[in-house]
């Protein structure tokens, strides 16, 4: 398993540990892959995830636009992902029906001294494109944590900071 994926699974288990919203919502999320600015996940769509017409409900897809886009910033190695500044999205078709798997990619778009971009597609388990996301968040205190890490170019290795299991 590459340093990244260990990393950026270790921060979603500090999410889920904190019990907030994220425990909540979308305890059974799985992430896939991770690689240095990229995260790849699945989650089953539940009951609860629907609206009153029985589609996925575009608060789920806005609440993981914004848990992935910061998962997407630990995968850099940022252990505190900083806070949302800017998020939206974009509804194209059905998500899908519950017992469906949801799947999605969060790409960390660009990242400054202060502020990181991501976008987040979501697609049904055809493939398609039903949606997707953007989130800008505030990172300028975030990247002098004591728990950030630096991963080699692919993100197979910790070269700086502590790689812990």
């Amino acid at each position: 398993m590459s340093a990244s994926l260990r990393f950026t699974r270790r921060v979603w288990k500090s999410f889920i540990d904190n019990k907030g919203h994220d425990a909540q919502c979308f305890p059974n999320l799985v992430i896939h892959r991770a690689v240095p600015g990229t995260v790849d996940f699945s989650l089953k769509i539940e009951h609860s995830n629907l609206n009153r017409v029985g589609t996925v409900h575009g608060g789920l897809i806005l609440s993981l636009t914004d848990t992935l886009g910061s998962l997407a910033v630990a995968s850099k190695g940022h252990y505190m992902t900083g806070v949302s500044t800017d998020i939206g999205a974009s509804f194209i078709r059905p998500a899908g029906r519950p017992g469906d798997t949801l799947h999605a990619r969060a790409t960390l778009t660009a990242m400054g001294k202060s502020l990181a971009y991501t976008r987040v597609d979501f697609t049904n388990p055809a493939g398609d494109l039903v949606a997707y996301g953007y989130h800008t968040k505030y990172v300028g205190k975030s990247s002098s944590d004591p728990n950030n890490v630096k991963f080699s170019e692919d993100g197979e290795q910790v070269i700086e900071g502590n790689d812990i299991d």
